[in-house]
């Protein structure tokens, strides 16, 4: 089976995506009815989760597990399909995806995951990556996803950025005295917030990786390790060729 044939027996070959325009000039997509049958995804994750890992070199709170090439080809096909276009792309360079399920209280928290941040590593001139997320949960207690704008100087931006993925806790709130810890949710004295997407099961948004997001957990005590209960998604990320005139 090819991969654009695979994705059709996947995804919904023919998605309704709606464009959701936040202040700033940013565009998030929203899918819903994305998968044709995302039970057989939740039964997936509940069948390996034994193998998920908690990931040293990003900020997520919690376990990951990368999904299979030929569900990350799948998925990639339908995004160039139907996103690709649509958020500033003429090519796709890279593509991965992994389950992930956000479960770590507040007090476990680190500095770096009081923040927002943004999907931009390893990106090279002419090229911008998109990120999709797809919820595979059914309490939307669990919180969708939450998109910020700075409030300061890029340079004083990256400076905060930096200092919470180097900075020890102590140094860090000894610098920052005016960054709450905790999952962020609606304005801090660093971000605002510019808009949040809702959380349904079996919807996938797509955004530009560049713009500043965090998922939008207000109440951390719901969270579970659980992935029949818990905020179970699965992440998508692809490197792109910029479309002319739209060079990252």
């Amino acid at each position: 089976m090819t991969a654009p044939a695979a994705a059709a027996a996947l995804f919904n070959p023919d998605p309704r995506i709606e464009r959701r325009e936040l202040p700033g000039g940013v565009s998030v997509f929203v899918v819903d009815d994305a998968l044709r049958e995302p039970r057989r995804l939740v039964d997936f994750a509940a069948e390996h989760w034994a193998l998920a890992r908690e990931a040293a070199h990003n900020a997520f709170p919690g376990p990951e597990l990368p999904m299979p090439d030929a569900f990350t080809a799948r998925l990639e096909a339908w995004f160039n399909a139907h996103l690709r276009r649509l958020l500033g792309g003429r090519r796709t360079l890279r593509a991965h995806s992994r389950l992930a399920m956000a479960t770590w209280p507040v007090g476990r928290l680190q500095p770096r995951q009081w923040l927002c941040h943004r999907d931009r590593d390893a990106v090279h001139p002419g090229e911008r990556v998109a990120a999709s997320v797809l919820y595979l949960f059914d309490d939307a207690a669990l919180g969708g996803t939450a998109f910020y704008a700075p409030r300061r100087d890029p340079a004083s931006t990256a400076m905060l950025v930096h200092d919470s993925c180097t900075l020890p806790e102590a140094a860090f709130r000894q610098r920052h005295p005016d960054v709450t810890a905790g999952y962020l949710v609606g304005d801090n004295a660093w971000f605002a917030q510019i808009g949040a997407i809702e959380p349904r099961f079996n919807r996938l948004i797509a955004y530009d990786g560049d713009v500043f997001h965090t998922s939008h957990v207000a109440d951390a005590a719901r969270l579970s390790g659980d992935p029949r209960r818990g905020r179970l998604t699965i992440n998508g990320f692809f490197t792109l060729r910029a479309a002319l005139g739209r060079d990252a």
